[in-house]
């Protein structure tokens, strides 16, 4: 197959086939704490309802720390061999936890297995996504013609929210078709098989996806391409970690996990939680393109740190406004998505402009999958066990310090947008 070309039919199916890989993928990944209220009983045992959803959120928590390695080795086997393979390689990786998920025995049948179980097929998941981010950014950067970047990229998180609602909406079907108590029993399986199967098709499509020119252009591929990034490219590096410390806490707070502790915390309906994060990420998937093109005229930071400075000031007033109401969950939501999208929009584009092509998914893979396991990952662990411990009022101050941290990054850091991705190292 011909190289994708700017503006042309090749261009818009590798992009056709890079965002609808990504939503599938992200459709399996998030399941997981979507799902978790339902299904944590099954692995742990269960004299205790709150400690078993801890405990699934932990080994959520954990799958994140796999993410780093998944940076290291599926980012870099990139770099080498083409973004091709990594996506290939990272969605196979991820059908395989699903399907793992999917058919384990409950701790019932098999005890203390079943939660080891659900910790190996997590850690499959956190393989994937530790590549699935670099990968994908790298990718669709590079195909998008120089002026339409931010436009083109900024489908990478409308892809991902897409999975999400999916996974999402699932959800609010089942509750509505099986009962909560079904749910607990048995229903919780399905979202795990639709998921195994749906990649299966997310494969197809990048099997048959066609490398970059800029790729394809690079005369030898480097050794240890993560290496060189940090040794080559090190304030790059930095400002990967201090682009995403506080996005991935916003993120996992307000798109994955806030309908659980709404459900968990608040008392909000199971029914009337999930269709209010329904309408909240519509919102968001509506919003996110038009900024990113926006992105194109004024440049990635003034997003960046309206993005910023929207979590610092907004925080905690956001959290306040939480109530059992399903609408006070739907009207918090969607501020913070609202908020979020100034990152989401610009993100993915803004880290591909930091490297070169040589070094691009490697640059980003390792310190971006490893601050989202940092902190990330563990978002809805530590909003869970404060809420649980009667100090949930820490938690919106500890948001709003991460993002905090990230205003001072893109307050400091320089405009990207007019870079040439094909320019060689030493930028």
């Amino acid at each position: 197959m011909s190289e994708p070309r700017p503006g042309q039919p090749g261009m818009r199916r590798s992009l056709l086939a890079t965002l609808l890989g990504n939503t599938l993928e992200w459709f399996d990944w998030q399941a997981y704490a979507i799902f978790s209220v339902f299904f944590s009983a099954q692995f742990f045992p269960k004299s205790s309802s709150v400690s078993a959803l801890l405990g699934t959120l932990a080994i959520f928590a954990v799958g994140f720390f796999f993410r780093p390695l998944g940076g290291l080795l599926i980012a870099g086997f990139t770099d080498r061999a083409g973004r091709r393979g990594g996506l290939v390689l990272s969605v196979l990786l991820m059908a395989a936890g699903s399907l793992l998920i999917a058919v384990s025995p409950t701790y019932a049948q098999v005890g203390a297995l079943a939660p080891i179980l659900l910790l190996l097929a997590r850690i499959l998941q956190g393989l994937s996504t530790g590549g699935e981010f670099a990968a994908s950014a790298s990718y669709l950067a590079e195909i998008a013609p120089p002026r339409r970047r931010g436009f083109v990229t900024s489908f990478f998180y409308v892809s991902n929210v897409i999975g999400t609602l999916l996974a999402t909406v699932l959800g609010a079907v089942l509750v509505g078709t099986l009962g909560a108590a079904q749910m607990r029993d048995w229903g919780w399986r399905l979202p795990f098989v639709v998921g195994a199967l749906l990649a299966l098709v997310a494969l197809y499509l990048r099997a048959r996806l066609v490398e970059s020119a800029a790729f394809t252009a690079q005369r030898s591929r480097p050794e240890r391409p993560t290496l060189r990034a940090f040794r080559e490219h090190p304030a790059a590096v930095a400002r990967v970690v201090g682009f995403t410390v506080g996005g991935t806490v916003a993120y996992y707070t307000f798109a994955v996990y806030l309908p659980s502790y709404a459900l968990q915390v608040k008392g909000v309906p199971t029914s009337s939680a999930l269709w209010a994060s329904i309408a909240a990420q519509l919102v968001l998937v509506l919003i996110l393109p038009p900024l990113g093109a926006l992105s194109d005229r004024i440049g990635r930071r003034p997003l960046l740190i309206y993005f910023g400075l929207g979590f610092v000031l907004l925080s905690v007033p956001l959290f306040a406004l939480m109530s059992a109401s399903g609408w006070s969950l739907f009207l918090v939501m969607t501020i913070g998505l609202v908020l979020f999208a100034g990152y989401g929009a610009v993100a993915p584009v803004a880290m591909a402009e930091l490297f070169p092509t040589s070094v691009r998914t490697a640059g980003i893979g390792l310190p971006y999958a490893l601050t989202v396991a940092i902190f990330g990952g563990t978002a809805p662990y530590l909003v869970t066990s404060l809420s649980q411990t009667g100090r949930g009022a820490v938690f919106p101050w500890y948001l709003a310090a991460t993002c905090l941290i990230s205003l001072i990054v893109y307050l400091t850091a320089t405009e990207t947008r007019t870079v040439d991705l094909t320019e060689p190292a030493g930028r």
